[in-house]
């Protein structure tokens, strides 16, 4: 009897010690700048297939926009480009 306790409690044990890492993984991806380098050339709008802002904040000082490509490619376009600028203030219309 005290074995299989010993065992349920040690798979509990586990069990919690690996949810919590997932949960502090996926912390560490959510808590950083998701971009290194942004693209200020003009992309086309219709190869443009959707377009994600994140205001600056304690994850990142910088506000990023990510462009989600027709082709799966997901782009950080500059936010200070004068196109750029167009698209975020559709964005913030809607």
């Amino acid at each position: 009897m005290n074995g299989k306790l010993v065992a349920v409690l040690a798979l509990l044990l586990i069990s919690a010690a690996m949810s919590q890492g997932r949960a502090l993984a996926r912390m560490g991806t959510e808590l950083r700048c998701q971009c290194i380098a942004t693209h200020s050339k003009f992309i086309p709008p219709k190869s443009i297939q959707d377009v994600k802002l994140t205001q600056s904040g304690p994850h990142c000082k910088n506000v990023e926009v990510i462009a989600t490509l027709k082709d799966g490619r997901e782009v950080c376009l500059d936010p200070t480009a004068p196109w750029v600028q167009v698209i975020i203030k559709a964005i913030l219309a809607k």
